[in-house]
Order: C-alpha cells, then sequence, then structure tokens
C-alpha cells in the first residue's frame, strides 16, 4: 500500500443540490475499505501533490434549505462549518497528492474502453453498451427529427465562430465565469499534522454563478441553441428549483416563452424557487402523478415536448435523456473542468489527482471529470443519495443499487423491481431523488474509471455543535 503524502491540495467546488452529503461522504470515507487511503494504488508519483475537489452544489442546497433564511456561508463561515463537521482529511492525507473531489469516481488504466469524447463535430457519442447515438433513442417516432435536428445544430454550432464568440462573452458577463478557485487556509491548516504533511483545500466556487447552481452553463448555452433552431417556447424539468430558476432567468434574457414542470411534493419544499421562477415569468405547471418528485415532472416535459415539438425546445437539466442531450450538457458544463485544470496549473503547477461531486442524474460530476477522464492518474470518485440507508428501499443510489434498464429515453441503471417497473426513489435532497442516472456515469461506472458511493440523509443533515462567527443553528 502507498503511503500517503503531505501538501494535499483539496479543491471543493461550492455548487451543486448535496454539498452536506460531499461532505458527509468524506466524514465517513474511513468506513470505505477501497477508500482507506486516498491516493489511487498504481498511478500516484510520490513527488505529486494531492488535490481535494469537492464540487459542493448550488445555494438551496442542504446547506442552504435547512435553515431557510438564516443560512449565508461566507468563505469563511464554510470553513469554519467544514472543520467542526467533517474532520477526515487529517487522518489519510498524503503530502503530495492532489485531489480533486466531485463525488464521481475512481481512476483505472481502461484506455483501450475509454468513452469517445465528442469533438470537431463527431457524428455519435458511445458509452460501450449505453451508447448514446441515434440508435439507442428510446423515445416516441415524433421525437426523432427533432433529435437529429438538435444534433445537427450543436455539431454545426461546434465550429461557428460566431456563436462561440457570443456564448464565451455571456458566460463572462452574465454568468460570471470563470468562477474563482479559493484556498481555503484555515481548512488546510486544521488537516495539517504534526509532521507538516496535509491536504491543501481549495474550494471552486461554482455557487458564485449568476441565479447560483452550476446549471446556468447548460441552461444558457441551450437557450442560445433553441434560439439559432428558431424555438420561441422552452421547456423544462426541475426538482429543488436550481434548473428551473437558471432556465427561467435565461429565458427572461433572450425573450422566450418558459414552461417548467416541477413535482408538487418539490414545489411544496421549494417554494421561494417556484417564486423566484414565477417572478422571472416562468409558467410552473404542478405535477401531481407518480411520485410528484423529479421523476414525474420529467415525463410530464417529455408529454409536452411531444405535443409540441414543432414550436418547443426541451432544454433538459442533466446528462440524462435520449441521444444528444447525454452529450450536449456534459458539453456545456465541461467548462467547469477546464477552468479547474487551468486554476491548478496557475495556482500549483499541476492538476487534480482526486476529482469528487454528488451525483443526482450527473451533469455536475460530468461538468467537473469530462476534461479529466484521459488523465488515468486522475482519480474520479462519485456520491449518491442513500436516503434512509440502502437496505431500507428508500434511497436514491441508482449506480451503486440499481440495474440496467430504460427511462426517459435512454439506457441506464435504474432503480426498478423484479418487473422492470421503477421504484419510488427518496433523498431529502429535492433534485436527487431521481431514480436514474446519466448513461456516461454508467458506462465510468462499468468500466471502472469512476467509482460511486452513497450518504444517507442522517449522514447530511447531522447537525454542528457549536456557533460560528454569530452564526447560530
Amino acid at each position: 500500500m502507498h503511503r500517503l503524502f503531505l501538501n494535499v491540495f483539496v479543491i471543493v467546488i461550492v455548487a451543486a443540490s448535496a454539498s452536506r452529503s460531499v461532505f458527509a461522504c468524506l466524514f465517513h470515507i474511513h468506513n470505505f475499505s477501497s477508500l482507506s487511503h486516498l491516493s489511487p494504488t498504481s498511478h500516484l508519483r510520490s513527488a505529486s501533490p494531492l488535490l481535494c475537489c469537492f464540487y459542493l452544489g448550488s445555494p438551496g442546497s442542504n446547506l442552504y434549505c435547512l435553515y431557510p433564511g438564516r443560512i449565508h456561508f461566507s468563505p469563511l463561515h464554510l470553513e469554519d462549518y467544514i472543520l467542526q463537521k467533517f474532520n477526515v482529511l487529517s487522518h489519510r492525507t498524503s503530502p503530495h497528492l492532489h485531489v480533486v473531489v466531485s463525488l464521481v469516481g475512481l481512476s483505472a488504466d481502461k484506455k483501450s474502453e475509454q468513452p469517445t469524447l465528442f469533438s470537431n463535430g463527431e457524428p455519435e457519442y458511445r458509452f460501450g453498451p449505453f451508447s448514446a447515438t441515434r440508435l439507442a433513442r428510446y423515445v416516441p417516432e415524433t421525437l426523432i427529427h427533432a433529435l437529429t435536428e438538435l444534433e445537427a445544430a450543436f455539431h454545426s454550432l461546434a465550429s461557428d465562430e460566431d456563436f462561440q464568440r457570443e456564448l464565451s462573452g455571456i458566460l463572462r458577463d452574465y454568468v460570471g465565469r470563470e468562477s474563482p478557485l479559493y484556498f481555503a487556509e484555515r481548512l488546510t491548516e486544521h488537516y495539517r499534522r504534526g509532521n507538516g504533511e496535509g491536504p491543501q483545500v481549495y474550494l471552486k466556487r461554482e455557487d458564485l454563478n449568476h441565479t447560483g447552481p452550476h446549471k446556468i452553463n447548460n441552461a444558457v448555452s441551450q437557450a442560445l441553441l433553441a434560439k439559432r433552431l428558431g424555438k420561441k417556447r422552452v421547456i423544462a424539468e426541475t426538482g429543488a428549483g436550481q434548473h428551473g430558476v437558471p432556465t427561467a432567468t435565461v429565458c427572461a434574457r433572450f425573450g422566450l416563452q418558459c414552461v417548467v414542470y416541477m413535482g408538487a411534493q418539490d414545489m411544496e419544499r421549494q417554494a421561494l424557487n417556484v417564486f423566484r421562477m414565477r417572478l422571472l415569468g416562468a409558467e410552473v405547471r404542478e405535477v401531481h402523478s407518480g411520485t410528484a418528485t423529479l421523476k414525474d415532472a420529467t415525463s410530464e416535459a417529455i408529454r409536452d415536448w411531444v405535443t409540441n415539438v414543432e414550436t418547443t425546445h426541451y432544454i433538459l437539466g442533466s446528462v440524462a435523456g435520449p441521444h444528444p442531450y447525454p452529450m450536449i450538457v456534459r458539453e456545456f458544463h465541461a467548462v467547469i473542468g477546464k477552468e479547474t485544470r487551468k486554476q491548478a496549473l496557475e495556482k500549483w503547477g499541476g492538476k487534480p489527482d482526486v476529482l469528487m461531486a454528488c451525483v443526482g442524474g450527473g451533469s455536475n460530476a460530468m461538468g467537473l471529470f469530462d476534461e479529466f477522464v484521459d488523465d488515468n492518474d486522475a482519480r474520479l470518485i462519485g456520491v449518491e443519495a442513500a436516503g434512509f440507508g440502502l437496505e431500507s428501499g428508500k434511497h436514491a443510489a441508482t449506480l451503486t443499487k440499481g440495474e440496467v434498464g430504460v427511462l426517459h429515453g435512454a439506457m441506464s441503471y435504474l432503480l426498478q423491481d423484479d418487473d422492470g417497473q421503477i421504484i419510488e426513489p427518496h433523498s431529502i435532497s429535492a433534485g436527487l431523488d431521481y431514480p436514474g442516472v446519466g448513461p456516461e456515469h454508467s458506462f465510468l461506472k462499468d468500466v471502472g474509471r469512476a467509482e460511486y458511493y452513497s450518504v444517507t440523509d442522517e449522514d447530511a443533515l447531522e447537525e454542528p455543535s457549536r456557533d460560528y462567527h454569530g452564526w447560530k443553528e
């Protein structure tokens, strides 16, 4: 076994709806036998620094929803919270290992089985048995033309200089990219051991994007795509509102009609985001079918699209759904990983060794990991919502406990019974209670390029025990 080195760099990406689950995973990481140390067993060089990148999530994540109106973390507050709540890295960190945590998986030498990454208009995108091509679209015939048109438009815009210039300008001036990579000095100091070894922690502040979540990267890009297609009506699904709010925002920005489907249960527990969407001019349609959560909102959005396909563009919010959506959404979020690589090079002259992110559908994770998929010495770790526990039947740990099936137009791991019927997922985090996952995550799990774990509601919600800088729980 390799010993863990010092001067570990930890990047915490603040942006998704399961931030506390990320920390809870780290808190319990010592319980995972395969994670008994953070460094890969075969790829580390003794001179390479360790970088831990935590993908936290957007405002509206558990960190914020637990105490509506009373929590707003400044960087120092966030560090204090982590210091008090999750004391884990002090036991297993390496002197020169870079760990990027975006909760998605473990790297392995599987070069021959790596996915073919989208580049320069390549017409197909394959994930092994979870092929995401025009031959693997499990949708009504009515949508085939729209999907084919969308794929062609996306490939053409990849080399369209005017589109790329407009998109870059909007991401910079409207969204506020690039998001900063903040050095968490006190957290780094906390994990430093007596011999000087320990991680150096950085926060990738995706929560500072306009509207908060990372979701706006995809929403604004697809809104521009819809304009190029001549579609003036946009629909979307949302769980916590973290995709719905950015979609409503960009539709207001570009003058597009916006309809957002949201489960009745999610609308009740995310009432503030419902108010924000309506304030921005969006029509929020309440979904009562099924479990009245994200799965059912997605189903209703697809039904709407089938009915209004000629005039409507569907801004799907995750790396799920029929091809080309897994590819498109990943590409529009890939800016996260590209920035991380650039900022890491600027700050310590290297790259992350471990990347971690929470996984519901998986868009935030793929946005961070895509840049590093071919870096076999970079470890990818994903964390799912374990709800009441993996054996309870009430969880959303699709990759941990699911089986291969088809849902919402794509083949991936699903929570399903022996008859192939979808099992109701559960997570206290609205937006993570989805019974499926992106097909690329399914592929990365199967080939061993990514490793996935899960965290229960109880672990994620365990309270800190003292006040910080005037903030009371």
